[in-house]
């Protein structure tokens, strides 16, 4: 019986260290601030035989985004460990750390200020008769041909008076505006 408990004895340790390390990432012990965005990504390998490992690109809020090798097996929980721990503002909560990773895979931790999936990106809400045309073209819908329209328009014909006066520049009709209505301010 010494080898079943040598091997009890194993796995505990073993269990032992994943739940350290878990807690390390769960707790963000060992965080530090992102390399400088100069610094090119470098291939990190976590001890792992070359044989059975793979590669993952990491980035996002981690402490060094770049190429890690993990084991074939591996977790984005691992790919995160691998590439030193998750930062401050990283949340986790919108990644899978259980889900598998795949030789290739791009993994990206997102930071807690960044837009979610399915949510569109506040637009900074600007004057109608102050914006110029890189502001129109922010918003959703409008590039430069139509930008520069809106403003040529309103250099032509004097302030917009109100959102609605949109309608009389080429380009915008009321789907248009309507998509757009909510950036704008026209006091």
């Amino acid at each position: 019986m010494p080898s079943h408990a040598s091997n009890l004895s194993v796995t505990a340790a073993g269990l032992g260290v994943l739940v350290v390390v878990a807690g390390a990432l769960w707790f963000g012990v060992g965080r530090t601030d992102p390399l400088p965005s100069s610094v090119e990504p470098a291939l990190i390998s976590v001890g792992v035989d070359a044989s059975l490992s793979i590669t993952v690109h990491v980035s996002g809020a981690v402490v060094r985004a770049g190429v890690v090798a993990v084991a074939d097996d591996s977790r984005v929980a691992d790919v995160v460990i691998a590439a030193g721990g998750a930062m401050a503002e990283a949340d986790l909560s919108r990644v899978n750390l259980a889900a598998k990773v795949r030789d290739g895979e791009h993994v990206v931790i997102p930071s807690v200020s960044a837009t979610r999936p399915g949510e569109s990106a506040q637009v900074e809400r600007f004057d109608l008769n102050t914006a110029d045309a890189l502001g129109f073209e922010s918003l959703p819908g409008i590039g430069p041909v139509l930008a520069a329209r809106i403003v040529a328009h309103r250099e032509d014909h004097g302030p917009f008076e109100s959102v609605e006066d949109l309608l009389d520049v080429p380009g915008i009709g009321e789907s248009k505006l309507v998509g757009i209505r909510d950036a704008l301010d026209d006091s």
